[in-house]
């Protein structure tokens, strides 16, 4: 069962081969009996899990079951889940019991899913290896036969490896800069990151507010349209969130892609692509024009200042978000103060992570008198200007096509030493976390054993579009049926 998709498990539930007590039991045995290898999740939510089996099972029997009804899952770390712990990866956290669902969470509940418990992620969301997490590094699982061990990309890596290894058969991720998408495409799964405001930031612990966008990963663009199904929606409680009737994101899937216009923007085939890296890409993209689609090559002539621009706003925006974790109210508190600012200093110090600690430096530095104008005011500059080229381009083109990431998984520890090394791992992915716009990874060939993710990005609320165009890539390819060894 584990080899199975969600459309398939779902299929095997309602036709009655399998029930969910049964389902559940074998997910949570290959979990505990395998996740000893990949430190993929932080908590393991067994007792609640089977009583949502039953549940589900009831609902079944009683004629009243949705696609989800019964379908194991994992929730990354930051969506709050009542009575389950919610750490979000870090030491601040640890002991934090959410008195309530994040909307994300109460969906698919109200979906009659299962979750088997929360995965393992880079602390609050910040990193691109999964290495900054308090609960130890997450392996990937490709690369483990050769006696490599490769990171499986952040900040959402332990759903991604969780889902690569088979130990369920999806699970929700977020992305701020890449986090869906690039452990998507290390991992040789398929993931998404919706348009900003599509899915309810509601009980998601909150990094970078204006750029952080729940999603889903799984292993097929079919998974991945039945989880928008569940995610996507208006939320009264966010209010970013747009009011937009939502599609039924698995009605489009097999429509044909004779037609389809695909954009190759310059600035994302250069000098920092391996070319490895790039021949696989290319080789995905011929698979679409077999399939009817015309190329084009475009050019975002501000792309190559995404970097500079993120690392100001996401920063200035975490040491926002991240002032809450004071130890008053919640959280970690040091031991013995001796008056409040010691609480204060200590707490926070102790609290924090090497990486968190450093993008709140920076982003109280950037906000800070005389630096505000200089730095944050002008990275919203550039902002507007990339999302202006990314509105020139689909006046050209349907989608663009570009890599995910620069290289395949790295070795764990090999860019712990140089953050700016890291940093450029998202060199293909920030730009379209700043304009808000819609991107998905699809598992598209192997470099060095290694799997290798196309990106394709879409204007706003083009998600059926994406998936659409990722399925039909999905029937004449079998990369997203690969396994690692």
């Amino acid at each position: 069962m584990h080899n199975k998709s969600v459309a398939e498990l779902s299929r095997e539930l309602e036709s009655g081969k399998v029930s969910s007590v049964e389902l559940t039991q074998q997910f949570l045995d290959r979990l505990k009996a395998e996740d000893g290898k990949y430190n993929s999740f932080i908590t393991i939510s067994e007792e609640q899990a089977l009583a949502e089996a039953r549940a589900a099972d009831e609902l079944r029997a009683a004629g009243k079951a949705t696609a989800w009804t019964g379908v194991p899952f994992a929730h990354k770390d930051i969506f709050c889940t009542n009575g389950i712990r919610t750490t979000c990866g870090s030491k601040m956290l640890e002991n934090f019991v959410p008195p309530y669902d994040a909307t994300v969470t109460a969906n698919f509940k109200a979906a009659g899913a299962v979750c088997l418990g929360k995965t393992n992620m880079d602390e609050f969301a910040m990193g691109s290896s999964n290495e900054s997490s308090f609960y130890g590094a997450v392996t990937n699982p490709w690369g483990l036969s050769s006696g490599d061990k490769r990171v499986p990309g952040g900040s959402s890596g332990g759903s991604a490896a969780a889902v690569a290894a088979r130990l369920v058969p999806a699970a929700t991720g977020t992305d701020t800069g890449g986090s869906i998408r690039q452990p998507a495409a290390l991992c040789g799964i398929t993931g998404l990151k919706p348009t900003y405001g599509r899915v309810s930031r509601y009980g998601m612990i909150a990094f970078a507010s204006s750029l952080d966008q729940g999603g889903p990963m799984a292993r097929t663009a079919e998974d991945a349209a039945l989880m928008m199904n569940v995610m996507a929606g208006y939320d009264p409680k966010d209010s970013t969130c747009i009011d937009r009737e939502v599609p039924d994101y698995t009605a489009t899937l097999n429509e044909p892609l004779k037609g389809l216009k695909i954009g190759l923007p310059k600035e994302y085939f250069s000098d920092q692509l391996s070319p490895a890296m790039e021949e696989q890409v290319r080789n995905a993209i011929r698979e679409y024009e077999k399939l009817g689609a015309t190329v084009k090559e475009v050019s975002l002539p501000n792309a190559r200042l995404a970097i500079a621009a993120y690392y100001v706003i996401a920063p200035a925006e975490a040491s926002a978000n991240l002032s809450r974790f004071d130890g008053v109210r919640y959280g970690y508190r040091c031991e013995d103060p001796k008056d409040l600012m010691d609480m204060y200093t200590r707490t926070r110090a102790e609290g924090f992570g090497t990486e968190v600690k450093r993008r709140i430096l920076v982003g109280t530095y950037a906000l800070s008198a005389g630096y505000f104008d200089a730095y944050y005011l002008k990275a919203q500059k550039v902002r507007r200007l990339i999302q202006q080229d990314f509105i020139n381009a689909f006046k050209e083109v349907d989608v663009l096509m570009s890599p995910v990431s620069p290289t395949p998984a790295f070795k764990q520890g090999e860019k712990n030493t140089d953050p700016v090394s890291m940093y450029l791992e998202d060199v293909f992915t920030i730009a379209i976390n700043l304009a808000g716009i819609p991107a998905m990874s699809v598992p598209a060939g192997l470099v060095d054993g290694l799997p290798v993710g196309l990106q394709i990005i879409g204007d706003y609320f083009s998600e059926a579009r994406l998936l659409n165009a990722a399925h039909q890539f999905q029937q004449v390819t079998d990369w997203h049926q690969r396994e690692p060894q």
